[in-house]
């Protein structure tokens, strides 16, 4: 059992940095786990092999001990993107989804609408910009098969509400992009049918990591459209002009062998997360979040996002007067504090990593600001 305080010791990010929602630093743990592997497959000594093919088989049980799926029920991928279109190519009817989540969605139900003409996007009309069960509910027709969220809004904040979510839709697919809150919302993965996420942001396992869960109705329902030689039946020496067969569950939406030191490099975040629990996590990512929203309160910042702790996860975005967006932004850079910049607003994220040091940086930026603001 490791504590969190043990778990916090292992990141080595330097202060200031509030971009977690974009990428997260890796800890020393996953650093020293990849230097590890390289060498032995550097070395290639007698018998090394095995210590590279049995992390395919330690990162399904790792992500299955945070997600609660069954380890066959999982599958290793590159990054959530992958997952996503894995799902959206092989499933059939109308799926259900918001134009304004992030673009991996989105962009893969166009692709697949147009590719394989067997399925049809149903956009939703939001309502206050974010996805609620009401929302959800509204857009319900007979047609509609499946229904895809993301867990937090990349731009928003918002944490949606799975539970709710799932009672008004039914026995629908229930479709999850978890990759904005996986790692740091204690979310009930359960009531889902697919969940797909990357390890490079809250996980902090680096680019490369991610993994696709189904149910036993989604590997049912869903068609491997994209299921290469790892993903299939395969006896190597034989003859392949005829159609193989696909691997049962999960298994079978995988292209090829996938790279044994990034499944450890996963794995090895994975297993410090489950070690404290995800509950615990949320709850030092919810109080340091609140200590941001304090801070932009006191420089009357305003705060766009979700104040409420059942609606946020570690996302802050504040949205100052367009006159006042450039020198924000200034301050920001000039006191060596990294946030995302959009258009109007300022996204700033946080992690157990996030400490006092980090949040001093943020208030000298915030009175340098406040200094050459005139109301």
């Amino acid at each position: 059992m490791t504590t969190i305080d043990e778990l916090i010791s292992g990141y080595t990010d330097e202060p200031g940095y509030f971009d977690f929602a974009k990428w997260g630093p890796i800890s020393r743990p996953v650093v020293e786990e990849e230097r590890a592997l390289v060498d032995v497959q550097a070395r290639a000594r007698f018998g090394s092999e095995v210590a590279l093919t049995e992390q395919a088989g330690r990162v399904r049980r790792a992500v299955s001990a945070v997600v609660g799926f069954p380890a066959d029920q999982v599958v290793f991928q590159p990054d959530t993107s992958s997952g996503l279109v894995h799902t959206l190519f092989g499933l059939t009817g109308q799926v259900l989804m918001s134009p304004r989540d992030y673009p991996s969605g989105p962009v893969a139900a166009t692709r697949a609408a147009a590719a394989m003409r067997v399925l049809e996007p149903v956009w939703m009309d939001l309502d206050h910009d974010v996805v609620t069960p009401a929302v959800v509910q509204r857009h319900l027709t007979d047609r509609v098969t499946a229904v895809a969220v993301s867990l937090v809004d990349y731009r928003t904040g918002y944490l949606v509400d799975l539970e709710g979510i799932r009672q008004v839709i039914g026995d629908r697919l229930l479709i999850v992009d978890a990759i904005q809150g996986f790692g740091v919302v204690d979310a009930p993965y359960g009531v889902a049918d697919v969940i797909a996420s990357g390890g490079q942001k809250w996980v902090r396992a680096g680019w490369g990591t991610g993994f696709l869960a189904l149910s036993e109705r989604a590997s049912a329902t869903l068609t491997p459209v994209f299921s290469g030689v790892a993903g299939t039946e395969l006896r190597l020496g034989g003859s392949y002009h005829e159609t193989l067969p696909t691997l049962p569950g999960a298994a079978a939406f995988q292209i090829t062998n996938s790279d044994p030191i990034a499944q450890a490099r996963f794995s090895t975040a994975l297993e410090g997360i489950a070690s404290v629990g995800v509950a615990a996590i949320s709850r030092e990512i919810a109080d340091r979040a609140s200590r941001l929203i304090d801070i932009a309160d006191e420089f009357a910042l305003p705060v766009v996002s979700p104040r409420d702790e059942a609606e946020r996860a570690g996302i802050v975005v504040l949205e100052p007067s367009p006159e006042q967006m450039t020198t924000l932004t200034a301050a920001l850079l000039n006191h060596g504090v990294t946030a995302t910049v959009r258009d109007t607003t300022v996204r700033l994220s946080v992690h157990l990593s996030t400490d006092d040091d980090s949040f001093d940086l943020l208030r000298g930026a915030l009175t340098s600001f406040g200094t050459t603001v005139y109301y």
